[in-house]
């Protein structure tokens, strides 16, 4: 059976107001209107590089909701199963402007938003069938007690389908109940994925691990067939069932402007290769290429190659 779709992701896109300015953000008085959702964030990468990708949400029916809708189908993203209620609400959020490569300040307007009301009954199974591939992160999870139900039936279901699955931990810490049950959630969600994304703080915090070595391992026993942990201007090391274990040096950076969205940009480039057939280090050295662009612009996508760009970059 041919796949209709790629990639398939779940999860929320909110409306991102960016401060032309840095200082603080009730002294900012104009801002820049942009994208913002790992999820989405992901999604237009991998569509950038000429693959189909499918994403599931709802929106409010709203100003707001009809800009990313329309983004985002702009950026070539297959939006057919995004629901708009009118009796609900986009999420929006606004984000400082940084220019020392710190991480900027964000506030969140999200609480009780369109998506965060989705439930396991929102995960049509046989559109999530029909794609190659599910990219999943913590960030939808961790929404709302209905949502992480939904993040678990989404994973369920790829695994019946047997599709390969990704997983992001993606840590919003303030949106759990507590440390304890974000740890126990994002762990049953990445035993559930073939491959694991993890950045080395979040996977010191989820499995008490203080290495690569050890967070690797540790996602390696609970049964993800290939784990890589991120280390930022370090590279990445990878623990792999077929390829074995490895470290892949980082890409240089000039400046850094700001941080958000490298993970991001990290997971774009070790699914396309791997769902190109491209070997493991290769994946890992497209994602380090990719995530250290993305940390030279403003914005959480902007930095996202174009599938010309990453052939010139010979990636």
């Amino acid at each position: 059976m041919t796949s209709e779709l790629d990639v398939a992701v779940f999860g929320e896109a909110m409306v991102m107001f960016i401060a032309a300015e840095p200082g603080p953000l009730e002294r900012v008085e104009t801002f820049h209107r942009r994208m913002a959702g790992a999820e989405i964030n992901v999604a237009v990468g991998l569509a950038r590089l000429g693959l189909r990708v499918g994403w599931a949400s709802r929106l409010g029916a709203d100003s707001m909701g009809r800009y990313l809708l329309a983004e985002l189908r702009r950026e070539g993203v297959d939006c057919g199963k995004v629901a708009c209620d009118a009796a609900q609400r986009t999420g929006f959020q606004f984000k400082g402007r940084v220019d020392d490569g710190s991480d900027p300040a964000i506030e969140y307007h999200r609480k009780g938003s369109a998506a965060s009301l989705m439930g396991p009954d929102d995960v049509d199974a046989a559109w999530l069938a029909g794609a190659r591939h599910l990219h999943a992160t913590g960030v939808f999870a961790a929404l709302s007690a209905a949502s992480l139900q939904a993040a678990h039936r989404s994973l369920d279901v790829a695994r019946a389908a047997g599709r390969s699955i990704s997983f992001d931990p993606n840590l919003r810490p303030t949106l759990w109940a507590s440390t304890e049950v974000m740890r126990s959630e994002i762990n049953r969600l990445a035993a559930k994925a073939q491959t694991v994304l993890p950045g080395l703080e979040e996977g010191r915090l989820l499995t008490g691990e203080s290495t690569p070595e050890g967070i690797a391992r540790f996602y390696r026993a609970a049964g993800a067939q290939r784990v890589v942990v991120k280390l930022g201007p370090e590279g990445a090391y990878y623990d792999d069932a077929a390829a074995g274990t490895g470290r892949v040096p980082g890409c240089a950076v000039e400046r850094v402007v700001d941080t958000v969205g490298a993970g991001d940009g990290f997971a774009v480039g070790v699914i396309s290769a791997l769902l190109e057939g491209r070997s493991v280090p290769d994946a890992v050295r497209r994602g380090s290429w990719i995530g250290a662009r993305q940390v030279q612009v403003m914005g959480d996508s902007e930095g996202l190659p174009t599938r010309a760009e990453l052939e010139e970059a010979g990636l």
